[in-house]
């Protein structure tokens, strides 16, 4: 790299605890100059790596691109952890500018033909080198990376593919901005009194924190994070006001001005349509199902529709069952979005005797914390030990070691629970190194995993404990469930450590993790009253059980009816209107008047700035996966099953993308799994059902 006195060598040099980045000693006007100096590096490691006038090995080119470019892997995991997780205009700005470049320095990557030549002679007798699976696996993950950056096109092809890249990215950054900008700059701030009616203390704390954080000290504000925004809108009994929320939460990057997306999805999609056709696909969606399970856009649709004819069913039974309940209540308005969630709970108390604010004191986040990583313990035997006062990226983030049964450190893990402003919303998992085994050039043997999860529940009142929902706790274990797939890796080369695995296979660790939270022994042990200390009581957690599938047909139609507008967009030659076309899908298949789609066009994050582009339904084709893995060990009648978990660990956390995911699912396994048991899971069908239906 150039000179050190260029740039904050804390950036690339990390000598915290265990290799951990020295966070206390990065400010956000580094970067920008350490981008330039890791980029440089990386081309001069490229340069000579496509110069070699060795012949090529697997040792001397896919080896040594395995190694180049670490400089730029760690300014990188750095600077996008701060763009996602703690942002500022100056970390926007940059952003903005850093993303079209980094598209252009790996579009010249991908475009070099010296290089190219290298691996593809290694591809062209790949099975007379003596690779072993995990090598080949490498090898073709280069090889068809290149291809699809353009390395076979003409000159001028390569070049219009490189700008429409870069081009994308920049639309990318500005999407995401856009949503963000959206949801900071909203709040509704309500007084003490009527406006409050129906709020339970625990989201009255949450509202007056966050309205306190905007300088509203004695208010309480009605904010765009999920942790808020869906609590109010089931407890509140202010329906104008539920409405006034709920449209601002539906209407982001949809609303005149600077941050209106509209645009950008049109220009974004016609742009990856130019992508698919250059590289020789019909379709963006072609192009993004070729290395999936999947493999093709009617796999996908085949599954999505058959869910929906189920779920909408069952959604216009739930829908009736509100209308009779508006109509109790003395009211003739029909059922709209916003009163969904509201009613919804009350049916669920009437029908099951409990409500979420009942069941909300007994889920405190320090003790769901806690189950995660006892369920680990007793799965993976590992554990976690928190190290307290080492500097993280934010006062509010913690750090963990996660260590062996013979206490040998596995990994490093970060967990960031609280929502702020500075924070995207969601909830997500990355990394800012992954594990793998090959010697780097200044003499390290390989890499500890250093993961961190990212959350957005509602921060409580000093001295106060946060409590979660149910949504809430799945998130957190959901997010866990990443984590172990990324710190239990187990492989030599980073390009299939951990996570780096199809997208319709990736969901499958995070999915399967959430069913050990609801285990009655789990419940039994971590749910516990925040001021009694008394374990959530059996007839309670009873009805907790008996209630997982309530509003099925509600949450799959949100989910679903998104997952087949991505595919829509993403499979039509060219989409003018995408809001029209948003809307014409929804009409043809019936979508109900009184539900929308979990992700709205405009700030559909996933598709448009989050990388499922074409990839929204993983999270469902995950779900029959993890439905059919978790029915494994009902099956032995252990959750904690010591064999079947020593084949999950073996065949699905540790062995990344190692191996191909259906022949890691059949060794976890021993066959691969129909719908059913997603079916029923989500309470659509009974196997009684299903005995006698290919659906």
């Amino acid at each position: 790299m150039p000179s050190t006195q260029d740039f904050n060598t804390a950036l690339v040099n990390w000598n915290g605890l265990h290799g951990l980045p020295r966070f206390d000693a990065l400010s956000d006007g580094d970067f920008a100059a350490a981008f330039d100096a890791a980029f440089a590096s990386h081309d001069v490691e490229i340069d000579a790596i496509a110069g070699n006038v060795e012949e090529p090995t697997f040792e001397n080119t896919i080896v040594a691109l395995e190694l180049a470019g670490d400089e730029l892997s760690r300014v990188s995991a750095l600077f996008w952890n701060r763009a996602g997780a703690h942002t500022n205009d100056t970390i926007q700005a940059l952003e903005r500018d850093i993303s079209p470049k980094m598209s252009r320095h790996y579009s010249k990557i991908g475009m070099n033909a010296a290089l190219f030549a290298r691996i593809d002679a290694l591809w062209e007798k790949r099975e007379s080198l003596g690779l072993t699976l995990e090598q080949t696996r490498v090898l073709e993950r280069h090889w068809k990376s290149f291809v699809k950056s353009g390395a076979k096109l003409p000159k001028g092809e390569q070049e219009k593919l490189a700008t429409i890249n870069e081009k994308l990215a920049g639309l990318s950054t500005q999407f995401g901005q856009n949503v963000l900008a959206d949801e900071t700059n909203w709040s509704l701030i309500l007084s003490e009194g009527p406006e409050l009616a129906g709020i339970p203390d625990f989201l009255k704390d949450a509202m007056a924190a966050a309205a306190r954080e905007r300088g509203k000290e004695g208010k309480f504000a009605v904010t765009l994070s999920r942790s808020i925004i869906e609590p109010f809108l089931t407890f509140s009994e202010r329906r104008d006001l539920r409405e006034q929320a709920f449209k601002a939460w539906v209407a982001r990057g949809e609303n005149e001005g600077e941050t209106d997306n509209r645009g950008i999805i049109r220009e974004t999609l016609a742009l990856r349509g130019e992508v698919a056709k250059l590289l020789g696909y019909a379709n963006f969606a072609e192009l993004k199902l070729d290395d999936t399970m999947a493999k093709t856009p009617a796999a996908v649709n085949g599954l999505l529709r058959a869910v929906w004819a189920r779920a909408v069913k069952r959604a216009h039974d739930e829908e009736a069952d509100i209308a009779r309940l508006i109509a109790e209540d003395g009211k003739n308005h029909e059922v709209m979005p916003w009163d969904w969630r509201y009613y919804a709970e009350k049916i669920r108390a009437q029908r099951f005797n409990f409500s979420e604010a009942e069941l909300k004191p007994y889920l405190q986040l320090e003790k769901i914390i806690d189950a995660c990583f006892d369920v680990a313990g007793r799965l993976f035997g590992i554990r976690a030990v928190e190290k307290k006062g080492i500097a993280a990226y934010h006062p509010d983030v913690r750090v963990f070691e996660i260590r062996d049964s013979e206490d040998k450190l596995v990994a490093l893990f970060l967990g960031d629970y609280f929502a702020r402003s500075s924070k995207r919303s969601g909830a997500w998992m990355s990394a800012f190194q992954s594990q793998h085994k090959l010697t780097m050039k200044n003499a390290r043997q390989g890499e500890l995993p250093i993961i961190y999860n990212v959350c957005n529940f509602a921060k409580p009142a000093e001295g106060k404990p946060a409590l979660l929902s149910l949504d809430d706790a799945r998130t957190l274990f959901h997010e866990f469930g990443h984590a172990l797939h990324g710190m239990l890796s187990n492989v030599t080369y980073p390009t299939v450590s951990g996570t780096a695995v199809s997208r319709d296979f990736v969901e499958l660790p995070s999915q399967l993790y959430e069913h050990w939270l609801t285990v009655p022994a789990i419940l039994k042990q971590y749910a516990v009253h925040f001021e009694t200390g008394e374990s959530m009581p059996q007839a309670l957690l009873d009805k907790v059980l008996a209630a997982r599938t309530f509003n099925a047909g509600f949450n799959t139609v949100e989910f679903t009816s998104s997952a087949i507008v991505d595919m829509e967009f993403h499979t039509r030659d060219t989409v003018e209107d995408p809001m029209a076309v948003q809307r014409q899908v929804l009409a043809e298949l019936g979508m109900p008047k009184s539900l929308v789609m979990r992700h709205a066009s405009p700030h559909f994050q996933h598709i448009f700035s989050g990388g499922y582009s074409a990839g929204y339904y993983s999270y469902m084709w995950s779900e029959v996966l993890d439905a059919d893995a978790f029915a494994a060990f009902e099956e032995t009648g252990d959750a904690f099953n010591s064999e079947m978990a020593r084949k999950l660990k073996d065949n699905i956390y540790s062995s990344g993308g190692s191996i191909d995911p259906e022949d890691a699912y059949r060794g976890f396994r021993g066959k691969l799994p129909t719908p059913d048991a997603m079916l029923v899971k989500k309470g659509l069908a009974t196997f009684e059902e299903l005995s006698g239906s290919d659906a």
